[in-house]
């Protein structure tokens, strides 16, 4: 993996934020979850499509705090338009488990 420095990594705005909504993304092409985050008021709401669903199913999301980057630019995902990238994790099965705060922190936070 290329190494980067420290303007690299700062240029990246990655956020908390809570998830308000969610809805099964069935005409994506591996299964995938759309999500609905709140980013605080800065930021506001921005959506996303995420490939979680080995681990999460669509009502035990709402209300879970998740991180982002919320500075990529939009990305067409089949008919679905997401606007940040939730970060996760990949475990031993090859499923993504998501980041997430250990304690609750307001919406918009920056992880430094």
């Amino acid at each position: 993996m290329a190494e980067i420095n420290f303007e690299h990594f700062l240029a990246i705005d990655i956020r908390a934020g809570t998830i308000v909504r969610t809805e099964a993304f069935p005409e994506a092409h591996k299964p995938a979850i759309k999500l609905w985050v709140d980013f605080g008021s800065e930021i506001g709401e921005k959506k996303s499509s995420a490939q979680i669903t080995n681990h999460y199913d669509c009502d035990i999301l709402v209300g879970k705090q998740v991180m982002g980057v919320v500075n990529f630019p939009p990305r067409q995902i089949g008919p679905f338009m997401s606007e940040v990238l939730i970060l996760g994790f990949v475990d031993t099965d090859q499923s993504i488990v998501l980041a997430v705060p250990d304690k609750p922190i307001p919406n918009g936070s920056s992880l430094c």
